[in-house]
């Protein structure tokens, strides 16, 4: 398994932040690598809820589809996918830090197939870097717009 682990601190409360995050129906304009999102399942986003999200990564579009698990609003959520012989978990943790909100991520991906698991023992570490990027600009962009938002929003 592979894993990374990443965080940061938005000056904005923690139901506002969380609200943010979960907003799968507008992360493609919140977010410049997600060219795409769209949701699967109706109702309210929550335990269950099914996305297919495209992002341009390395120079080609990426499509997968993902649901989220473990959804305990304004505290945490997980999102999974399968992909590629592998199953990925990330994992975002929510708490009050000064006034404002701490969102800490981990990623993990776990290669399931006798494939996955040659081409990860090649290309681990390459992955987790371009992954922990991914992820640290995400969230800047949406830290960016939770900082600027309206309390409405």
């Amino acid at each position: 398994m592979a894993s990374v682990q990443t965080g940061v601190s938005i000056d904005a409360p923690r139901d506002r932040v969380f609200a943010l995050f979960t907003d799968v129906h507008n992360l493609s304009d919140r977010i410049s690598g997600i060219i795409r999102n769209e949701v699967l399942t109706e109702g309210p986003v929550g335990e269950g809820t099914r996305f297919r999200e495209t992002r341009k990564m390395m120079g080609k579009e990426h499509t997968e589809e993902m649901w989220f698990t473990g959804f305990v609003p304004n505290e945490s959520y997980c999102v999974e996918a399968e992909s590629c012989g592998a199953h990925y978990m990330t994992t975002f943790l929510f708490s009050d830090e000064n006034g404002g909100t701490r969102v800490d991520v981990s990623f993990d991906a776990t290669p399931q197939t006798f494939f996955a698991k040659i081409m990860y023992a090649a290309t681990a570490r390459m992955m987790m870097k371009t992954c922990a990027k991914l992820f640290q600009r995400d969230m800047q962009e949406l830290k960016t717009v939770a900082e600027g938002a309206s309390p409405d929003a």
